[in-house]
This record gives structure tokens, C-alpha cells and sequence, in this order.
């Protein structure tokens, strides 16, 4: 299971700390502690934590947003529902709206980003879909179409898609090349690594693949890896220009000065002089 950290749940919230505190502290969510005795959220946390904020705002008693949250864990998927909802503050009653119908839910919602306005009271999820979730029969390409759609305005959802495809086909390669690629952008160095080092072992291999692994390790501070890793990028693809750079710039660091210039004469040979 996937987790966020208090930073990762500012940033993807856009919750203050003292906000994020106060709502732990009312019962909206418990996380788990994880190295270092520093807070773990889930998934379905952050779903929590946007929605209680979300039905405050719309001045909804605590009371209601915590039965309601409660029942609406009970009832929604693990998963995130890509097919849109909308919840509505009517009263002090919490109201779900779905493709299939609406339902009261002594609850909040299970979107990881919503809109809202306090002074209607309704939320509406950042990405309402009217088309279908993708079918059993549809998977992967329509989750992977999805997850690159959406990938702009909504990174964390994109990556959930990404999963959904990998788990639906573990031998297609492009999802996880593009999963690793936005955990490494959103500064997730470790979970990208795993999805990295699980892509090889279920699809056999790729230069690309490779070649962002290297970049990630070149990240991550470990040089020895990364030099592995462009090397093994460039026995699948010896005609990979970018690979021959940054290989002699880490030849060039380690003082292998042979190695770097020849790597840099391929890359120039590759580039036409550049």
C-alpha cells in the first residue's frame, strides 16, 4: 500500500499543518506511524482528509461529517472511482450523487480532489466524468488512457490508474515506465525505484526503462547504481545518446577519464557534433 507523508499531504491537499492536525485531532482520520515515528497516511486518507475539510467549509456539524465519512469508507471501493461523484451538504445531511443514483450517506466522499463552494454547500469532484470506469473487459488500455488524460490535473489519480493498469496486465511495460516517471517527479525516490526494479523483473527489460532507473539513482546519490544501470540501458540500446552523457559526466566525477571521453564521443557521434 501506497503512503504519503504530513509534507505529501500538504502539498497534494493544500491543507496548513495546523489544519491537517486539527483534523486528525477530531477523529477525521488515524494514521499509521512509519520510520522514525513520522505520520503514514494512506490512500483513502487523503480522500478523507479533502472531503472533511471540504464539508466544513460548507458548515456541516462535525457530528454528521464523521458518521458520514464512516458510512462512505463502508460503501466506496478501495480503489478510486474514476467515473465522477458529487456530494452535497443539504441541511446538516450529507447527500452522494453517482452514475447509478444518489444515496444519503451519513458520510463525506471518496474523491481524492474536490472543489468546493460554502456557500452553496456542494462539492464537485475536480475531474466529473460522465463515461463509464473502464470494464474488466476494457483493461489495460482504457486505465492507461485514463491515467495519461488526467495526469496534468490530477497526478495522484493518474498514478492510481497506472496501478490499475499494471495489476490488469503485469507484462505491459508503458505504465510502469510512466508510474516511476511521476513518483520520481513528485520526489516518491523510493516507490519509484520499486516500480522500476518490479517493471524489469515482469517485463523482461527495456532501455528506457533502464535509463530512467539510472536518472532516479543518479537522484537518489547512488552514482555505482546509476553507472550500472546506464550501462545496462545502452547493451539494449547502444544507440542512446542521452545514456552516453551521463555516463561520462559520472566517469568524469570518478576521476575515469578514459571512460568519459569515450562515452562523450559517442554521445557527440550520436548527435552530430552537438
Amino acid at each position: 500500500m501506497q503512503h504519503y507523508g504530513v509534507r505529501d499531504v500538504e502539498k497534494l491537499l493544500r491543507l496548513s499543518r495546523a489544519t491537517l492536525r486539527g483534523l486528525i485531532a477530531a477523529g477525521f482520520v488515524t494514521p499509521t506511524r512509519g520510520p522514525r515515528q513520522r505520520l503514514q497516511f494512506s490512500f483513502q486518507d487523503l480522500i478523507v482528509l479533502r472531503t472533511a475539510q471540504a464539508l466544513l467549509d460548507a458548515r456541516v456539524p462535525k457530528r454528521r461529517i464523521l458518521q458520514s465519512l464512516r458510512e462512505l469508507r463502508r460503501r466506496l471501493p478501495a480503489a478510486l472511482p474514476l467515473s465522477g461523484l458529487r456530494i452535497r451538504a443539504v441541511g446538516d445531511r450529507v447527500v452522494v450523487s453517482e452514475r447509478e443514483g444518489r444515496w444519503q450517506a451519513d458520510s463525506g466522499q471518496y474523491l481524492l480532489a474536490f472543489e468546493s463552494d460554502p456557500a452553496t454547500g456542494e462539492l464537485t469532484s475536480v475531474e466529473p466524468v460522465a463515461e463509464p470506469a473502464p470494464t474488466a473487459a476494457e483493461e489495460p488500455d482504457d486505465w492507461y488512457e485514463r491515467a495519461i488524460a488526467i495526469e496534468q490535473d490530477d497526478p495522484a489519480g493518474a498514478q492510481l490508474a497506472y496501478v490499475r493498469a499494471v495489476e490488469a496486465d503485469p507484462s505491459r511495460l508503458e505504465p510502469y515506465i510512466n508510474l516511476g516517471r511521476l513518483l520520481h517527479e513528485g520526489s516518491r525516490l523510493a516507490q519509484a525505484e520499486r516500480v522500476y526494479r518490479a517493471a524489469l523483473v515482469a517485463t523482461g527489460g527495456d532501455a528506457l526503462l533502464d535509463y530512467n532507473l539510472a536518472v532516479l539513482l543518479e537522484d537518489m546519490g547512488r552514482a555505482d547504481d546509476a553507472v550500472r544501470a546506464y550501462q545496462s540501458a545502452l547493451r539494449r540500446a547502444p544507440d542512446l545518446a542521452d545514456a552516453h552523457y551521463n555516463l561520462a559526466l559520472l566517469f568524469e566525477a570518478e576521476g575515469r577519464a578514459a571512460d568519459a571521453i569515450r562515452h562523450m564521443a559517442q554521445y557527440r557521434r550520436l548527435t552530430g557534433g552537438r
